[in-house]
């Protein structure tokens, strides 16, 4: 596949990703989706750049040409599935926000997968695999879903003063 296709590929996902932040932050508490929102774009980012420096990762093809990491995947489009996340887990226990994480993370490794295979979007270089980005949504998802928490629990005490 070209780089025609594949900016056209991006220029779709971020429209979808823009579309579905704007259907997401509709429903209460949009304080919350916003947090999250931002949390995520903040981790993605700062770990995409850690793994771009340290050569497991490539984007030859990029919206922004300015950036080595993918500012469409670490500030749309992975912040917006996790403010989904976060929506369906809101009451979840534990053991339900482990295995939603997990079927939220294996959609997207397997898309990011296929993307790696099949253009030029992303490069796995290194010891990098499918597995690592696998791990590293589930465990973000985890990570910010556990930091809300915190902030909500933070949030309630401040009130009650």
């Amino acid at each position: 596949m070209g780089k025609k296709f594949e900016r056209k590929m991006l220029r779709l996902l971020f429209l979808v990703g823009i579309a579905s932040f704007i259907k997401l932050v509709r429903k209460p508490p949009v304080k919350d989706w916003f947090i999250i929102f931002l949390l995520k774009s903040y981790i993605a980012s700062f770990l995409d750049n850690i793994l771009v420096k340290k050569g497991y990762l490539k984007y030859p093809v990029n919206l922004f040409k300015t950036f080595d990491i993918s500012v469409l995947f670490s500030y749309l489009l992975f912040p917006v599935s996790c403010i989904y996340f976060n929506q369906v887990t809101r009451n979840s226990s534990i053991l339900g926000i482990i295995l939603k994480s997990i079927l939220f993370s294996a959609p997207s490794t397997l898309a990011e997968d296929w993307i790696e295979k099949n253009t030029k979007l992303i490069v796995y270089k290194k010891s990098w695999t499918s597995l690592h980005s696998f791990f590293s949504i589930a465990s973000t998802f985890i990570l910010v879903r556990y930091l809300m928490s915190l902030i909500r629990k933070f949030a309630a005490k401040q009130s009650g003063y």
